[in-house]
C-alpha cells in the first residue's frame, strides 16, 4: 500500500473512531435521533474528514440502515438497544466503524459482549493466510457460544477509494467465504451481528439513505429542474451514500420530490431498513482493518 494512501486510511480511522466514541456519550433517553446524527456528522467534518455515509442509528430489532430525516422527531428511550454506525473518509479512503449501546439497562449485556468478542477473535485470526470462511466460522462459533445466532445474510465488506462496498465480503458464518483469502494491503470492515431471533434480516421500509445509481441515464431526464438537482447530488456525493437530510439542506423545497422521481427513474437507490426476520434484538460491533502478511491492523 502506498504510504500516502496508508496515511489517509489511518487519519480516516482516527476520525471515525473519535466520532463513534463521541456519539456514544450523546446517547441517552430523551435525546433526538436527529440531533445525535447531526452532531456526529458535524464532528467528522470539523475534524477534517468527509462523510463516507450518513450516520446510521439502528434501534432494537433493526440491524442496519436507518438515518433520520430532516424532520425526524424520534427520541431514545430507556432500554433501547442502539447500533451506532459511522464512516469517515480522507480523499475517498474510508473507515467504517460501529458499536452497540443499551440505554440505562443491562438486559442484553451478554449479546453485546457476543458481537464484541466475535469481532476481537475475527481480528486475531485474520491475515493473508486466512480463508474468509475461517473468519466467518470464528465469528459464528463465538456468537453461538454465548447462546445467540449470527446474522447470516449480513457481511463485512472490502473498502476502496470512494467505494464503501468493494471486493471482498467477510461472512459472519463458516458456510460462506470458501477458500478466498485477503491480500496484503486489502482494507476490510468486519462487522459481526448477534441476535436472539431468526438469524437473518429482511427488507423493511425506506431508510432515508440513498445512492446515485447511473449518471449516464441523466441525459434522459426531461424535467430540467430534476436534472439539475440530480447533477448537484451526483457532484456532491458521487459513489457514496447520502441522506435525505443532506438533500433537504441543498433543496429545502424540492428535495423530497426530487428523490422520489429519481428513485422512480432508477437514478438513485433508496436503501431499505434491514430488520431481524423474527423480531429479535440485534447487536453489532465493527472495525476497519488493513490486512498485513501475518496480522491485520485495526484503524478504528
Amino acid at each position: 500500500m502506498d504510504d500516502t494512501v496508508y496515511k489517509n486510511y489511518k487519519r480516516a480511522g482516527k476520525i471515525a473512531a473519535d466520532a463513534r466514541d463521541y456519539g456514544v456519550t450523546l446517547l441517552k433517553p430523551g435525546a433526538r435521533f436527529l440531533d445525535i446524527a447531526t452532531e456526529i456528522e458535524n464532528r467528522i467534518k470539523k475534524n477534517g474528514a468527509g462523510l463516507a455515509f450518513p450516520v446510521n442509528i439502528a434501534l432494537n430489532t433493526l440491524a442496519a440502515h436507518y438515518s433520520p430525516r430532516h424532520d425526524d422527531q424520534s427520541i431514545f428511550k430507556k432500554g433501547d438497544i442502539v447500533k451506532l454506525d459511522v464512516g469517515a473518509h480522507i480523499n475517498g479512503y474510508i473507515a467504517d466503524t460501529a458499536t452497540t449501546v443499551e440505554l440505562e439497562t443491562h438486559v442484553y449485556d451478554t449479546m453485546i459482549q457476543a458481537s464484541s468478542e466475535a469481532l476481537k477473535k475475527a481480528i486475531s485470526v485474520l491475515n493473508v493466510e486466512t480463508p474468509l470462511s475461517e473468519v466467518g466460522r470464528t465469528i459464528e462459533n463465538t456468537i453461538t457460544a454465548h447462546g445467540y445466532k449470527p446474522i447470516n445474510n449480513l457481511m463485512g465488506h472490502g473498502l476502496n477509494q470512494y467505494e464503501l462496498h468493494s471486493g471482498l465480503s467477510v461472512p459472519n458464518i463458516g458456510a460462506l467465504g470458501g477458500k478466498i483469502k485477503p491480500k496484503d494491503g486489502d482494507v476490510v470492515a468486519i462487522e459481526p451481528f448477534a441476535t436472539d431471533g431468526a438469524g437473518h434480516v429482511i427488507s423493511g421500509e425506506g431508510s432515508n439513505i440513498y445512492l446515485c445509481n447511473d449518471s449516464l441515464k441523466a441525459k434522459f431526464i426531461r424535467d430540467s429542474k430534476i436534472k439539475i438537482l440530480f447533477e448537484k447530488i451526483n457532484t456532491n456525493y458521487g459513489t457514496l451514500p447520502f441522506s435525505q437530510r443532506w438533500c433537504h439542506e441543498m433543496f429545502p423545497n424540492e428535495g423530497d420530490i426530487a428523490l422520489k422521481k429519481l428513485s422512480f427513474l432508477g437514478l438513485t437507490k433508496h436503501y431499505p431498513q434491514l430488520v431481524e426476520a423474527k423480531g429479535g434484538m440485534v447487536t453489532q460491533k465493527e472495525h476497519t482493518v488493513i490486512i498485513k502478511e501475518d496480522r491485520c491492523e485495526v484503524i478504528t
